[in-house]
């Protein structure tokens, strides 16, 4: 089943699904939303160093299905997804990334970037509700610090008493690290994720001596959508 085969949003979901059946564990990656965090830690592009090992993730994945595989009778299968936007030229540049993606054993959601408004997040939403009217969510686990997009969808699963996971950088996400239904989880603090210690500055904790805080977009941003406005 594909995330094209979408069930009609506004549903009501059983998320917990039968006994019987085998039940996910599902993770969502937003790419185009951690990339924007991440760059803006980094001050820049990524290098090596600073790019997360999707590798590591899976065994983390992997660890926290048979951590709540404890609590269910049904069998839990893992299953991770990355959502991205393909701007137009740029296949050839992103292909090796998505096939190391693939190998790895995730599953990617390539959408073209033709505008501002072309992002993932309803993409996202719609995967995680075909899931859990599939055969039932034993755990989420969404990257991702949109809460406009995600905080409520995710509080609903929640409420019924679906273990939920939101990973991010804890900079960018305080509506999930303050949530009292949601767990935080800080993506540096996920084992062997980044190589190097990301070069990450609090306000509670800055230097004597300051410390430079990057825009998270440039200034020629504001001019988009704008053409030809006099």
């Amino acid at each position: 089943m594909s995330v094209d085969d979408q069930s009609p949003t506004g549903a009501v979901l059983d998320v917990s699904g039968d006994s019987r059946h085998t039940k996910r564990v599902l993770l969502v990656w937003d790419a185009p939303n951690l990339d924007m965090g991440l760059g803006a830690i980094l001050g820049g592009r990524p290098t090596a160093a600073y790019r997360p090992r999707f590798d590591a993730l899976g065994r983390w994945l992997l660890g926290r299905t048979a951590q709540l595989s404890v609590h269910q009778t049904a069998t839990l299968e893992p299953e991770a997804t990355v959502f991205t936007n393909i701007a137009q030229g740029s296949a050839d540049v992103v292909r090796p990334w998505v096939e190391a993606l693939r190998n790895v054993g995730f599953a990617v959601f390539a959408k073209p970037k033709i505008d501002e408004d072309s992002d993932v997040d309803s993409d996202m939403l719609d995967h995680i509700e075909l899931r859990a009217a599939d055969h039932g969510l034993a755990g989420v686990v969404v990257a991702s610090a949109d809460g406009q997009a995600f905080r409520i969808p995710l509080e609903a699963i929640a409420a019924t008493g679906v273990p939920v996971q939101v990973i991010g950088f804890r900079e960018h996400a305080s509506w999930a690290v303050s949530s009292e239904t949601l767990e935080f989880v800080d993506l540096e603090d996920i084992p062997g994720v980044f190589r190097e210690p990301l070069p990450r500055v609090s306000l509670e904790s800055l230097p004597d001596e300051g410390a430079w805080l990057q825009p998270f977009r440039p200034l020629s941003a504001l001019l988009v959508g704008r053409q030809g406005v006099s």
